[in-house]
């Protein structure tokens, strides 16, 4: 990390100092019950926790506490059990999803996320291992974020489920599927993100942008792309790793703090 470098005027040193300040603030277990990463948590076998965490992620947009009583309506469903409910799951069982619907996530896009789900752990012991399979060739974990998309969409599926699943080569920011990797790969010893993924290092994580860290952001003069789009969250994301390169998206918590519990 450079010494010259400033932000907003501020010595990248000093912001360094201010981001770990912040980050050691809102990583810890108090942040979890609010939180979407409050769903898997209440599992402990792996594949639940990717299941429960894949389904939070995908509808967590809007207010926290709707659709995190859409996310455990959705555990109700199957039986608090994820993997062994969909790995058992039949045509009529799918069917009790019909008239699930959070905004514009519907029964339609519900059937088909779990019948898809369903389809992957008959080929992969676990979603880590789509993405790897996605990364083999460059080692980049955008590859292996499109790869997963695209093998989730191999079944015949109306074309407008394929909104609620970012497409990174289409030029997502892709918030919630970054949050969701944050939670499978980053092992904090904060008792927040899981770290169940041993494969992948927290050092290629992108940051989870999204209108708050994107604004804080800014305001530091960490990111000066105006749209929350992938070069958004590339250039932050490059910036966080000088900050820390083993573990930038630790300053996830950081932006989303000042953001929506400081009001930065």
């Amino acid at each position: 990390m450079s010494r010259k470098r400033s932000y907003n005027g501020i010595p990248a040193g000093e912001m360094k100092l201010f981001l770990e300040e912040k980050y050691l603030q809102f990583n810890n277990t108090s942040f979890i019950s609010p939180d979407p990463v409050s769903i898997p948590h209440m599992f402990s076998d792996l594949r639940d926790r990717e299941i429960s965490g894949f389904l939070t992620a995908t509808i967590a947009w809007g207010r926290r506490d709707l659709f995190l009583r859409c996310a455990e309506k959705l555990m109700d469903l199957m039986g608090y059990a994820p993997y062994e409910f969909l790995m058992s799951a039949g045509e009529e069982d799918l069917e009790r999803f019909s008239d699930f619907i959070y905004r514009t996530f519907n029964g339609t896009d519900c059937k088909y996320f779990m019948a898809a789900l369903k389809h992957l752990y008959g080929s992969y012991d676990s979603l880590e291992d789509i993405l790897l399979e996605g990364m083999q060739k460059s080692g980049s974990l955008k590859d292996g974020m499109s790869w997963f998309r695209t093998r989730f969409f191999d079944l015949p599926h109306e074309k407008r489920s394929e909104k609620h699943f970012a497409d990174v080569r289409n030029g997502a920011a892709a918030k919630r599927l970054n949050m969701f990797l944050r939670w499978m790969i980053r092992k904090d010893n904060h008792g927040v993100d899981f770290g169940i993924w041993k494969r992948i290092d927290p050092a290629m994580l992108y940051i989870p942008l999204d209108l708050h860290s994107g604004n804080t952001a800014r305001k530091l003069g960490l990111l000066k792309r105006k749209m929350n789009d992938w070069k958004a969250v590339e250039e932050l994301t490059a910036v966080l790793r000088e900050f820390d390169p083993a573990d930038p998206v630790k300053y996830d918590f950081a932006l989303f703090g000042l953001g929506v519990n400081e009001k930065f």
